[in-house]
């Protein structure tokens, strides 16, 4: 058996998407989670996977034939550039502005992007200021 490595945060283990068009949605996440230095995790019949992220085509046996309907996804960024980055990237591959880079008045500090992936999910990059992180992620190897 080949040894395979995951590396999750505390909260979340993994959300899963199901999408009408996976070709335009594949394009559009590839390129967001690029800009955000997260690596493609793998592809398969019907998915594909970065991280905790699993995206599905409806038609897929994951998916049960149903949309997963409107979500609110915010993703980490390292900085402001990153987050301009974000949202230059999404809405050059598909994505419909939903608020453009800035601060928020959420805390001191809180500068976002707003983007709609193509099946209306409100996808954020956020950076919350300056911190030290305990480590990059939990990794789980198996």
């Amino acid at each position: 058996m080949e040894t395979q490595e995951l590396h999750r945060g505390r909260l979340i283990d993994h959300i899963q998407l199901v999408v009408r068009d996976l070709s335009k949605s594949q394009t559009f996440y590839a390129a967001i989670l690029a800009s955000l230095h997260v690596p493609m995790g793998g592809t398969g019949d019907g998915y594909f996977w970065a991280d905790e992220l699993f995206v599905t085509a409806v038609d897929s046996p994951a998916a049960l034939g149903v949309l997963t309907g409107r979500h609110h996804l915010a993703f980490q960024a390292q900085d402001r550039t990153m987050v301009d980055r974000f949202h230059q990237a999404a809405l050059a591959h598909g994505g419909q502005d939903n608020g453009a880079p800035g601060e928020r008045a959420y805390h001191p500090g809180y500068y976002a992007a707003f983007v709609l992936d193509p099946d209306g999910n409100n996808i954020e990059a956020v950076y919350h200021g300056e911190a030290t992180r305990s480590s990059a992620s939990v990794v789980i190897t198996f």
